[in-house]
This record gives structure tokens, C-alpha cells and sequence, in this order.
């Protein structure tokens, strides 16, 4: 069974017991891809407030 042959029979169970329908597959990647790009840029500056920073070669 393919992706959307599972959405649709979910969204028909969901609509015949009254139940909100699932999230169509796929729509929660963008906002995933979002917060792992917030995430590294966090530790990017956590990283940065630790060290000296790569611009510090240490001559």
C-alpha cells in the first residue's frame, strides 16, 4: 500500500468515526527542515561563545 493510499484510507476512517482527518503526508517537512537548520545555528553560536572562534589561530 502505497503513502497516499494509507492517507486516504485514514482520512476515511476519520470522517466516518467523526475524528479530525490526518495531516496529508509530507506537510511537516518543511517546518522539520526549519528547526534542525535553528538547531545547528544555536550551537553554531554556543560553539563560537566557548572557543575563541576560528578566526583565533592562536600565533
Amino acid at each position: 500500500m502505497s503513502v497516499i493510499q494509507e492517507y486516504l484510507l485514514d482520512a476515511y476512517r476519520a470522517r466516518t468515526l467523526g475524528n479530525p482527518t490526518p495531516p496529508a503526508p509530507g506537510t511537516s517537512e518543511w517546518r522539520l527542515a526549519r528547526e534542525v537548520r535553528g538547531y545547528w545555528q544555536f550551537r553554531a553560536v554556543l560553539r563560537s561563545a566557548r572557543g575563541r572562534g576560528r578566526w583565533w589561530d592562536g600565533r
